[in-house]
């Protein structure tokens, strides 16, 4: 049985090669690489994967579930700067194929290893990736 929370988070990124120009960055890139950074409203939905309880009839309680995602995700990334501020992206260029994977990494140490875990991130309406482990 596979159950979903949905949390979403606000943040601002830049996708970019210091080591490129900015003329490189831009044909690989886009607008994606204008050095003044750019914001999503990121919808996350971290489906867990897991046999029912017979004694709650859970797979896991989502009001926990909720609680590792709003402290370990939407308060450490919501309103933030991934390139400046979280120390989760120093050297990862934040594209959401990396968020997602960073995500899903912080989750994995949280959430019991008895469940599997499938994170969907959307960027946009039309732009979402799907991670569910290495």
């Amino acid at each position: 049985m596979k159950i979903c929370r949905r949390e979403t988070f606000n943040s601002a990124h830049r996708l970019f090669r210091p080591e490129w120009s900015d003329e490189k960055n831009l044909e690989v890139f886009g607008k994606c690489s204008y050095p003044n950074y750019h914001g999503h409203n990121y919808a996350l939905e971290v489906w867990v994967d897991g046999e029912v309880n017979p004694e709650t009839g859970f797979v896991i309680d989502l009001k926990t579930l909720k609680e590792i995602i709003q402290s370990e995700i939407s308060h450490r990334f919501d309103h933030r700067n991934l390139n400046l501020d979280c120390k989760e992206f120093e050297g990862i260029i934040p594209t959401t194929e990396n968020i997602a994977i960073v995500i899903w990494k912080i989750l994995r140490s949280k959430i019991d290893s008895k469940f599997q875990i499938e994170i969907h991130l959307s960027e946009t309406e039309k732009n979402k990736v799907v991670y569910s482990g290495d």
